[in-house]
């Protein structure tokens, strides 16, 4: 499989824009540098006073930042979205086989579709969470998918997401701001609504609850305000309309989980978690974590309570795991993928980790178990000592890394200090699991600002932008 090494410009060549960029050309010949950067300013001011911030761990200041907000949006036409979505759908359905598989009868490994040891012997598959039904076989509620795009319709997968995917209030947030901003952009757009993504989350979790309960109450179990996703915590609960605890809120009785109101006790039946697995419950997990609550894994496995997402999902979005994607879609579904898994190279075999090892100056090198932009090499961007220094990292522990290409990733127009210039992107599709897949039309899109950057995270100094799918395609 060939991957170009130029980079796709998504509103096509100067002068001579895509179709679904022809209006946005025309809109930015008439608007001056100035409005865009007042409108910027804006935006800023709208997020600042609405909370919309994030921390960076390690971080001497802890200050809470801004992610800087693209005012140019993404603009997808109907038949690419179309192409991308049944991608992410199929993908996380097999996914979800896949989970509800491990955690169950074990079938792909006595197949010997992957090799048991490389699933029993990895510290993401949790064996506390053997034995636990998901109702609708639903271990992954809310899936982030990371894509990427090189091509008119070539995407690529770079991480599922299946843990606690972060993001979608600044997707949502970010449409508010531009029909703000900018309503006569809008105008002149028919574009795919978002706003409804609180209300079918919310139906897939109640959908989602313990068998024999018709009208579940679910709640939003967060960390607390230190923690750097607080703001969406807070957004996500106030949209559905559901209370947001903490673990000191909760209480185990009986095999059953509790709120505490000021009424009394009321039995939650859905948790919408994002703490992770290690924190969530001291009786099983650490026993010094104060962030979870006693007794949540027991009332989980007696069926009384669902986790959204479940417990153990690290094992299906681990990258030595992405590399076996393509084959646990066949496996499960008999289909052919839709969208590829970018070509890996996993450093746990000697032949591979020769090969990486004689071009990491062309490579990307990943932890496995990394996130976040950390933990990795760029190789294209490195300079001769840091790839040395990476190179030793690599014979030390080489079970720890898989190595990919350099993708070309697509570009789009993006609004920077000298003018609009194009950036690289990627883009974040938020899936949701219940009785059934879907996908909101758009998702995060996330930028490169710095000029010639590939990486993206907020935490690495890259900001989002709205992402439109239109409607319909144009002519």
């Amino acid at each position: 499989m060939s991957i170009s090494t130029k980079a796709f410009s998504e509103m096509g060549p100067a002068g001579q824009p895509r179709p679904a960029y022809r209006k946005l050309q025309d809109w930015l010949t008439t608007v001056p540098p100035a409005v865009l950067n007042r409108r910027r300013e804006e935006a800023d001011q709208i997020f600042r006073r609405r909370g919309i911030t994030f921390a960076v761990y390690g971080d001497p200041s802890a200050a809470e930042r801004l992610i800087p907000f693209d005012v140019i949006p993404r603009i997808l036409a109907k038949s690419e979205w179309d192409l991308l979505s049944a991608g992410c759908i199929q993908r996380v359905k097999a996914l979800n086989m896949f989970l509800a598989d491990l955690y169950g009868p074990q079938e792909i490994l006595k197949a010997g579709i992957i090799p048991p040891e490389e699933i029993l012997g990895n510290p993401l598959f949790l064996k506390q969470a053997v034995g636990i039904r998901q109702p609708h076989g639903v271990h992954a509620h809310i899936c982030g998918v990371d894509a990427v795009r090189v091509g008119p319709d070539e995407w690529y997968v770079l991480e599922d997401n299946l843990r606690t995917p972060s993001g979608v209030s600044y997707m949502l947030e970010d449409r508010s701001a531009m029909q703000r901003l900018f309503p006569e952009l809008f105008r002149s757009h028919k574009v795919g609504a978002i706003h409804h993504y609180p209300d079918q989350l919310l139906e897939n979790l109640r959908a989602c609850a313990p068998a024999g309960v018709d009208d579940p109450t679910v709640a939003v179990l967060t960390p607390g305000s230190l923690n750097s996703a607080y703001f969406e915590h807070v957004f996500l609960a106030s949209r559905m309309g559901v209370k947001l605890v903490e673990g000191g809120d909760l209480v185990v009785e009986g095999d059953k989980v509790y709120m505490r109101e000021t009424g009394g006790l009321c039995q939650v039946h859905v948790i919408y978690r994002r703490i992770d697995d290690d924190y969530l419950d001291p009786e099983v997990f650490r026993e010094d974590s104060v962030l979870g609550c006693k007794g949540l894994i027991r009332a989980a496995r007696a069926g009384n309570l669902t986790l959204v997402n479940g417990l153990g999902n690290g094992i299906a979005d681990d990258k030595s795991t992405y590399f076996h994607v393509p084959e646990v879609i066949r496996f499960y579904l008999g289909e052919e993928p839709i969208i590829h898994n970018v070509p890996t190279w996993r450093c746990r075999d000697p032949k591979q980790l020769s090969h990486v090892l004689a071009h990491l100056p062309e490579l990307v090198v990943k932890e496995v178990a990394g996130s976040g932009g950390y933990g990795m090499l760029v190789g294209p961007t490195s300079t001769r000592e840091q790839i040395a220094a990476f190179a030793d990292k690599l014979k030390a522990n080489p079970a720890n890394y898989i190595a990919q290409p350099t993708l070309a990733l697509s570009t789009c127009p993006t609004f920077v200090s000298s003018g609009v210039a194009p950036r690289h992107v990627d883009l974040r599709p938020y899936v949701l699991s219940g009785r059934t897949t879907t996908v909101v039309p758009g998702g995060l899109t996330r930028v490169a600002l710095r000029e010639g950057s590939l990486v993206v995270n907020s935490s690495q100094g890259g900001g989002t932008k709205d992402t439109w799918v239109l409607e319909e395609d144009p002519c």
